[in-house]
């Protein structure tokens, strides 16, 4: 069923809505030019970093016992995956124990959103609070980039 609600002339060619629309931006741009309305959200970004909660989920690192990782490559992470970003290919060790020989994350593919990190018996793949991950190309990151990045690093001040 078709409603029609009546108009009147000024709402039927927008003339009035668009001049207010210009008022409210016109008085807007003379607020924060003068300083006259509440202190703006910019960020000055390399100077000034944000602050993010611990649940935070960044990139990615594999969590590592003097030197050995913990993974067990039990398909566990490619499979909860719903990106499906994480590429792991399994061998068998000298001790007849599973270990990743290739541990792969598409980072462009991945959408954060933690679960391999829940899927995980061995806790260890972990998201770290690191955010910048801004890259030229498109970035794989392999098990030697996974296992040199730590969970507990800040962001250097200053950098």
């Amino acid at each position: 069923m078709l409603i029609r609600r009546k108009t009147g002339f000024l709402q039927r060619f927008y003339f009035f809505e668009i001049f207010k629309g210009m008022w409210i931006t016109n008085a807007m741009f003379w607020k924060n030019i003068l300083g006259r309305g509440e202190k703006t959200a910019t960020m000055e970004y390399p100077e000034e970093r944000r602050d993010y909660s611990e649940r935070y989920r960044g990139m990615h690192y594999i969590k590592a016992v003097n030197g050995v990782e913990n993974c067990t490559a039990c398909m566990l992470c490619p499979t909860v995956c719903p990106a499906e970003c994480i590429h792991i290919e399994a061998e068998e060790g000298p001790n007849k124990e599973k270990f990743p020989e290739k541990f792969e994350i598409d980072v462009l593919r991945c959408c954060f959103c933690g679960m391999c990190e829940e899927a995980c018996p061995k806790d260890a793949i972990k998201l770290s609070n690191i955010y910048e991950m801004s890259q030229t190309k498109r970035t794989v990151y392999d098990k030697e980039f996974l296992m040199v990045q730590r969970g507990d690093k800040k962001i250097k001040e200053g950098v």
